[in-house]
């Protein structure tokens, strides 16, 4: 199930090793009209994954932002501290069908991705897919109830 081309509030975030990536997924959101606020890092100095991760989450969380992303080098940590959040239902994303399946299945939102391991291109295809498909609701809405979240 695909959505006819709605503007989102998003909230990104990476850490040192995604601040390339993240700044071409910005610029990628922000030519389709989504509003973007980002919550760094934005330097290349190194810095910890969950200090960026947390106030993404938080702004999702409270209904500031409709979907949050967050990069790092392998998307691993990003999305453990995502899920550490009780309102977020984060995913670690490598190729669009598991994009289209997240959200399809799991309504997941927030999207986590690994700059070391996703491409420029696809990452921009994952997060399209991301952001166009709709949840599918029926059992699948039940077993998120399950989750707590």
């Amino acid at each position: 199930m695909t959505q006819q081309n709605p503007t989102y509030r998003i909230a990104i975030g990476a850490d040192h090793a995604a601040l390339d990536l993240k700044a071409i997924l910005k610029a990628h959101l922000e030519a389709q009209g989504h509003t973007v606020e980002d919550f760094g890092t934005h330097t290349t100095a190194s810095v910890d994954y969950p200090d960026f991760a947390h106030p993404v989450c938080s702004g999702v969380e409270a209904g500031t932002f409709d979907y949050g992303i967050l990069l790092c080098g392998s998307g691993i940590g990003m999305s453990m501290a995502a899920n550490k959040h009780q309102g977020i239902r984060a995913a670690l994303i490598h190729n669009t069908e598991l994009a289209a399946l997240t959200r399809e299945h799991n309504d997941a939102n927030v999207l986590c991705m690994g700059a070391r391991f996703t491409a420029p291109y696809h990452a921009t295809m994952i997060l399209d897919t991301f952001l166009t498909t709709a949840f599918a609701g029926g059992n699948h809405a039940r077993r998120i109830g399950k989750l707590g979240c």
